[in-house]
């Protein structure tokens, strides 16, 4: 149950950095896709060999065998991961934190609804920005592999890969919404919501690099979204999505038990 009035003033607030984050992820995904033929894949391939272990952190291999391999090594380990995370961290602290550090909470919780309604409805805003932004990237690189390259590009195999990115977005976005009803004051909520998925994005990328760093990867839950294992449907990628997946489902019933019993002091 949530307040559609509530949802609908919400939403409206999403919509501005839907319009960035997309726009900026129009830009790459659409470069990256037309860079896909013989001459672009061997420059591509040669910053690989000569930045072997800048490129390897961000998750960009040489040598792609398909168009989706192509995607995988140069989107989906910077872009379509920073991006979306993003979006996550503004908006899931806006959402509960930057009300209550501003008084406006008082409003929301002195109209005849409940506290858990309210914590329902922001949390709709938050999971339906972050599926309109997944959305939007599938039917984009659909859109421009299709016109680009008709016929290459597996689309079941995309729509697993993106279920995949989907549940690791919406376990970020459980961190950070559980941050945002844990603190009260912005600047707390947004050093653990952003602070968080940040650190675990830099122990990856010191991961991917290889060598004495690659046991890092034990260390940051982006090591259970396995682009490269989903799209040749490894059992292990898929546990690793519903590992996420779940744990976004825990993250968030714990967010709203916490606001729902909250001293707010107002």
């Amino acid at each position: 149950m949530i307040s559609m009035t509530l949802y609908k003033r919400e939403m409206k607030g999403s919509v501005k950095l839907l319009v960035i984050f997309g726009a900026v992820i129009t830009l790459y995904v659409s470069i990256i896709i037309s860079m896909y033929d013989p001459e672009m894949m061997k420059m591509l391939d040669s910053f690989v060999d000569a930045m072997p272990e800048l490129m390897a952190a961000v998750g960009m291999k040489a040598n792609a065998a398909d168009l989706l391999g192509f995607m995988v090594s140069y989107l989906y380990g910077f872009i379509l991961l920073v991006f979306p995370m993003l979006f996550c961290i503004l908006r899931g602290n806006a959402l509960i934190a930057k009300y209550v550090d501003k008084g406006s909470m008082t409003a929301l919780v002195a109209a005849p609804v409940k506290r858990r309604t309210i914590a329902l409805t922001q949390l709709s805003v938050l999971l339906s920005g972050i599926l309109l932004l997944v959305f939007y990237i599938t039917i984009l690189e659909y859109i421009c592999a299709g016109s680009g390259f008709p016929g290459e590009l597996d689309l079941s195999a995309l729509l697993s890969l993106n279920f995949g990115l989907l549940c690791l977005h919406l376990f970020i976005g459980g961190i950070c919404f559980l941050s945002s009803c844990i603190f009260s004051d912005t600047k707390y909520s947004i050093a653990a919501g952003a602070g968080i998925p940040a650190l675990m994005y830099v122990l990856q990328m010191l991961a991917n690099v290889g060598g004495n760093a690659e046991k890092i990867k034990y260390c940051t839950f982006f090591t259970l979204f396995d682009p490269d294992g989903i799209i040749v449907g490894e059992s292990n990628a898929a546990a690793g999505a519903f590992l996420l997946f779940a744990g976004a489902v825990v993250l968030y019933g714990i967010g709203i038990m916490i606001f729902d019993k909250k001293d707010l002091y107002i």
